[in-house]
């Protein structure tokens, strides 16, 4: 499968990045199919080969997220944009308890010849604990 994805190039600290068409397993740093433009990030100039990028996604070239977001902001393709990054939570971060829902519907009654539907709590299977036994080797007195 082919992709269109930014390869870096530039210095230390200070990237550049061309827009290349590679096979999707490839290295970035290795060989590629095409050069579609440039990208500088930190003057946010932005060169791209529209006539080119469009003949390859017509081919079936899939865009990476972020590139899909750059040639959206260069009038290149239309459509919206993508979450490209997701950061990682952090050790101590959890998920926000859940609020208990304090305005319940009250229980109707059941329909005469019809039991009252009774919900049932199920339990979570008890982890079975493992005890520790220290295990004494005999020792050799000489």
């Amino acid at each position: 499968m082919l992709k269109i994805r930014l390869a870096r190039f530039g210095k230390k600290k200070r990237p550049t990045y061309r827009l290349i068409v590679s096979e999707a397993s490839r290295d970035t740093f290795g060989t590629y199919l095409e050069n579609l433009g440039h990208y500088n990030p930190m003057s946010k100039v932005c060169d791209v080969k529209k006539d080119r990028i469009l003949y390859w996604i017509s081919q079936g070239a899939q865009l990476s997220p972020t590139a899909h977001n750059l040639l959206i902001n260069q009038n290149v393709i239309e459509g919206k944009k993508v979450r490209a990054y997701i950061p990682k939570k952090k050790q101590g971060e959890e998920k926000p308890a859940a609020k208990p829902a304090a305005a319940e519907k009250p229980k109707e009654a059941a329909p005469a010849g019809q039991p009252a539907a009774e919900k049932t709590e199920e339990k979570a299977p008890a982890e079975p604990t493992v005890e520790k036994t220290e295990e004494k080797t005999p020792s050799s007195n000489n």
